[in-house]
């Protein structure tokens, strides 16, 4: 009985190693809806990276599945954007500006990274 245990409780620590270290170096996509997914995608053509560099980055780390309610989507001046924005450096000093004079960050973040 006690050797059934053992092996069970190893299985669990293996199991839970793998996740672990599939979820530290980066190997899990993260799962968000359809929606949320192609949010994702579309942001891409306001990406100072480049549209395919950005949506190569997107199709490499989500997958669709289940809505993510996690996920911080936001919508400002009619675009909706999704997660941690890649922003560059004109973009954050457009930020710092717009915040300078009164607008929230959020809202600046949104617009700077669509419109700057």
């Amino acid at each position: 009985m006690k050797k059934i245990a053992a092996v069970a409780g190893l299985v669990v620590l293996a199991t839970y190693g793998v996740t672990a270290a599939a979820l530290a170096d980066g190997t899990a996509k993260h799962e968000v809806s359809q929606q949320q997914y192609d949010t994702l995608i579309s942001q891409c053509r306001y990406a100072d990276q480049g549209k395919a560099k950005c949506r190569r980055a997107v199709k490499e780390m989500y997958r669709i599945g289940k809505f993510d309610k996690t996920l911080d989507c936001r919508t400002y001046s009619g675009v909706t954007v999704c997660g941690t924005l890649k922003l560059s450096e004109a973009e954050r000093q457009c930020i710092r500006d717009s915040v300078a004079e009164g607008l929230s960050y959020r809202r600046a973040e949104v617009e700077c990274y669509a419109f700057a």
